[in-house]
């Protein structure tokens, strides 16, 4: 089967890269790649499927890390733009008893940013963006202009929008991008804390008036109490299993990967995707909270290589 994914359908995702320092009870507990779209395109290379990742990072020993570990864990860095002024940027990521983290950044781009060769894209592809990355001023337009040109080339777009707490100062300057983002989605996934920051309502049936989430499969996730989806023919509730949770990092990002692989496994393409029985989607579900819920299970950002080999076999 992954074979036939990767002669057919490719994966593209954009999106930040940076080291994550993961601290638990002001202990030091791990190093790891980190970024949203980097750690879903992990895990996606990890289950066999041909991803290419599109971001930036420095010509210095952090960028060497985020350079070496994509190509062992076979995700394609042909358009990565490597920087020599500035550093690749680093996350400190403190963990509460819940196993959820709060941020801090320290980020030094140089002026000229996202320096890339774009890919061709095909209608049996998928395109994954989201979070910050999607939104920054600083970069927008060249991230637009890649999103609109998947989209135009047939890609089936899937956006995240991860907009969390520390952005909701800017929303009214930032939330004209968030809604063109939205329009352009042909999938959304979104969590209830996306909703509710930025629309002021976490509950997706109340927000019929927003149009760009009309008309098109949209993933909400309720932490571990479970997936909302609401598409045109379909609006369902699943649950999610239990687990023991030792960090959230990642999870989001690997319910994508994970919903993106299930979009794979049953031939899901841009015709078919919004008219899909509940059956299927529950099936493509399930695979997003495989992922995710293997991830909450250690300070990986990305799926276990045993998870890795089960979906291989």
């Amino acid at each position: 089967m992954n074979q036939t994914l990767k002669a057919v359908r490719k994966v593209y995702a954009i999106g930040e890269s940076l080291i994550d320092i993961i601290f638990n009870q002001q202990d030091v507990k791990a190093a790891r790649a980190g970024g949203s779209m980097l750690n879903s395109a992990i895990s996606l290379g990890r289950a066999g499927v041909d991803v290419s990742f599109l971001s930036e990072f420095g010509m210095d020993q952090g960028g060497n890390f985020l350079a070496e570990f994509l190509s062992q864990n076979k995700v394609k860095t042909e358009y990565i733009y490597r920087y020599t002024e500035g550093k690749t940027p680093l996350a400190l990521a403190f963990l509460n008893e819940k196993g959820d983290a709060s941020y801090e950044f320290y980020k030094q781009y140089p002026k000229k940013r996202l320096q890339l060769t774009l890919p061709e894209f095909t209608p049996n592809d998928i395109f994954l963006f989201g979070s910050f990355f999607g939104i920054d001023p600083a970069i927008r337009s060249t991230v637009i202009k890649i999103v609109k040109k998947a989209r135009e080339q047939g890609a089936m777009i899937v956006y995240d929008p991860n907009f969390r707490k520390p952005h909701a100062h800017e929303l009214e300057k930032l939330r004209p991008m968030l809604l063109e983002n939205m329009g352009l989605a042909d999938v959304i996934r979104a969590s209830n804390e996306d909703l509710k920051i930025i629309f002021g309502e976490s509950n997706h049936q109340k927000l019929t008036h927003v149009e760009q989430l009309m008309e098109k499969p949209l993933i909400v996730t309720h932490s571990a109490s479970g997936i909302y989806l609401n598409t045109s023919s379909n609006c369902a509730f699943f649950p999610t299993p239990k687990i023991e949770v030792v960090s959230t990092i990642g999870a989001g990002d690997n319910f994508n990967a994970g919903v993106i692989y299930g979009l794979l496994k049953l031939k899901i393409n841009t015709k078919n995707v919004n008219s899909l029985p509940a059956e299927k989607w529950e099936k493509i579900l399930k695979f997003g909270s495989a992922f995710a819920g293997d991830v909450c299970k250690g300070y990986d950002n990305y799926i276990s290589a045993e998870l890795a080999a089960e979906l291989k076999n």
